[in-house]
């Protein structure tokens, strides 16, 4: 069965905004019967994906098509969530099967179905992107839910940090939205985790050193991820105790491709012009070895005028043994 002249066009416009899928309620708008709709399921020029919802083509369904899918099936208020937001700010390299989709609390709704999770929520007005399409959350809002959602510290300190160092959002935007929610998992962690971003940390690697290396064992703070560079070139130190002549660089070349190994190189000669020092330490180090990390620096900080002293982060800290006993656990592990 044809379309009118005005169907077809109106029809065009709709599925092109929406990556080709359209819901039964907006043909009904548009006039489009019932028996329209089954002659191109017949022919196999379009096909359902949930009840309620087309796919105005044939072939395998693309990402953005299923966003939509999920989004039309759920009604006209929902807007992507969770980790289909994640996916849709650029937070996540892959989108799941399944699509996250919120709805305003109270509203009548489809339930959840295979590929669509359906949740609702109180205040969905004020997480909605204001322009973005598809409809989703704000960055600040999908990073907030996904921390609600989270069971685990470290996936909350890595989600924090990625959106803060792709620039998707800021310190004090989190920390603002994070304000305005009466109730949020974590938050004493999310805020500490804010405050240390403010001071330039970037990554959870940085963070550890910050935390249960520097102040832990009371190091001076040192300059995190000042820009360097000369001849166009710009670089990030990861911490420069400039005074003390020292350099800390973390993870270094294990987990450095072969140009940036190369860029390491460069970097490695500029610092012995200058006369610095440099340590580089990995995750081990850092999680497992904190303190004789700090013994490590604290040693070459001394070396360069650093007055200290060096204070045990606890009971067990091994500041207290002497440089023997420190060699043979470097050796046991």
């Amino acid at each position: 069965m044809p379309f009118t002249t005005g169907q077809e066009r109106e029809l065009r416009a709709l599925a092109q905004g929406q990556d080709g899928v359209v819901s039964r309620a907006q043909l009904r708008d548009m006039g489009i019967s019932r028996a329209v709709v089954r002659s191109h399921m017949r022919g196999r020029r379009w096909r359902r994906v949930h009840p309620g919802v087309y796919a105005t083509f044939t072939g395998p369904l693309p990402d953005p098509a299923r966003v939509w899918a999920g989004l039309l099936y759920a009604g006209p208020d929902a807007v992507a969530s969770h980790d289909t937001a994640e996916w849709l700010c650029g937070l996540r390299p892959d989108l799941p099967q399944q699509i996250d989709v919120c709805v305003p609390h109270g509203r009548r709704h489809h339930p959840s179905r295979p590929g669509v999770h359906v949740r609702q929520s109180r205040a969905l007005s004020a997480k909605r992107h204001p322009a973005k399409t598809p409809p989703r959350t704000t960055v600040e809002d999908t990073v907030l839910d996904q921390i609600d959602v989270s069971r685990k510290d470290r996936h909350v300190i890595d989600l924090v940090l990625r959106a803060c160092q792709q620039r998707l959002t800021t310190p004090r935007r989190l920390s603002a939205a994070a304000r305005a929610r009466n109730r949020l998992r974590r938050r004493a962690l999310v805020m500490d985790l804010l405050s240390d971003v403010r001071d330039g940390v970037t990554t959870p690697l940085e963070r550890c050193y910050v935390r249960d290396v520097e102040r832990a064992h009371g190091l001076p703070r040192g300059t995190r991820n000042r820009a360097e560079g000369r001849r166009g070139r710009r670089r990030y130190r990861d911490v420069r105790y400039r005074r003390w002549r020292l350099v800390v660089e973390l993870d270094g070349r294990a987990a450095h491709p072969e140009d940036e190994r190369e860029l390491d190189d460069i970097r490695d000669n500029e610092v012995l012009q200058r006369q610095e020092a440099t340590l580089r330490y990995g995750w081990r180090s850092v999680i497992t070895h904190r303190c004789m990390v700090a013994v490590q620096v604290g040693g070459l900080l001394e070396q360069g005028g650093w007055p200290g002293p060096l204070k045990a982060c606890g009971p067990g800290c091994t500041i207290r043994a002497d440089s023997a006993t420190l060699d043979a656990a470097w050796a046991q592990n």
